[in-house]
């Protein structure tokens, strides 16, 4: 067996590193995405890190990159022998893209901000919706609600259709709103099938060099969805959630003693919130692929 000699991290040109995610240049057409296990909630990064969060991030995205039928930016396998030994199974060569400037979301459920706003407006990013719902009503069908991308430390803002359309022009926003329904269906159907509700969705598009519209950046992990389980599901409360909504509950209950609207920084996760949280992200994995967190590679 031919031995390959992997290259070190650092033989790569760092470009940026955001919430979760360092990016490095491999050449002129693919990059190297590591997914660290960093987490942020309520645009705060917070200590300490959830060990493995990396990978199941990283397995998950593959594993749907594999299942749903869209062009997407992957390069290589997850062993690629481009991939670092320090980062394997938490890495990703991937395509350059000419990323779009929008957080492309799609609900099928109302809650979060989208609850928020309906309360306020009956709407959603200015679609109207029927009265009558409640935290985690079921949507008459999903909706496409877009958000500018915000720089670390900022908030993602919500915005209307027309404003994708007015930045991007009718067929490219058009397109935009076809594909993140299509994949938000087809990855809602995966989900069901397995006991799981995929609430919402957030998706990254970008142009390749043929200016083939491409998926991005991570896909349907529990970092950039909302995910349920089925058989608890009750519509008028506070879903359970294997995504970190479970942090974010415990930085805004009176135990971690923070106020949200201040400027001051999060306190420190406590252990247990830690190892609930792995488990919480290693489960949403194992149930959705069907998958071993422990068969993976890295894992």
């Amino acid at each position: 067996m031919l031995f390959v000699m992997r290259p070190q991290l650092n033989d790569y040109k760092h470009l940026s590193s955001g919430k979760v995610r360092d990016i490095y240049e491999v050449d002129e057409s693919t990059l190297l995405m590591v997914v660290t296990d960093r987490i942020s909630a309520y645009d705060h990064a917070l200590d300490p890190a959830i060990p493995d969060k990396g990978r199941v991030l990283t397995a998950t995205s593959k594993f749907f990159f594999d299942a749903i039928d869209f062009p997407n930016h992957l390069a290589g396998p997850l062993d690629d022998e481009r991939i670092p030994e320090e980062v394997l199974g938490r890495a990703m060569v991937v395509k350059k893209l000419e990323m779009l400037p929008f957080e492309c979301v799609a609900r099928g459920y109302l809650t979060g901000s989208g609850l928020k706003e309906y309360k306020e407006s009956g709407t959603v990013c200015g679609i109207e919706l029927p009265e009558g719902l409640k935290e985690a009503s079921r949507l008459p069908e999903p909706i496409f609600t877009p958000a500018t991308k915000a720089e670390q430390g900022e908030h993602d803002e919500n915005v209307s259709f027309d404003r994708v359309v007015d930045r991007l022009g009718r067929e490219r926003a058009e397109q935009l709103r076809e594909a993140t329904l299509r994949i938000y269906s087809e990855a809602a159907r995966i989900a069901e099938e397995r006991g799981i509700i995929l609430a919402d969705t957030k998706f990254e598009f970008g142009l390749d060099g043929d200016g083939t519209l491409t998926l991005g950046d991570e896909v349907l992990t529990p970092d950039s969805s909302r995910y349920w389980p089925a058989d608890t599901y009750v519509e008028g409360e506070v879903q359970p959630s294997f995504d970190k909504q479970f942090v974010r509950n415990w930085l805004t209950s009176d135990e971690s003693g923070w106020d949200q609207t201040s400027d001051a920084t999060p306190p420190r996760l406590p252990d247990e919130v830690v190892s609930a949280t792995r488990l919480r992200y290693i489960e949403a994995y194992e149930r959705l692929s069907g998958a071993k967190f422990e068969d993976y590679l890295g894992g």
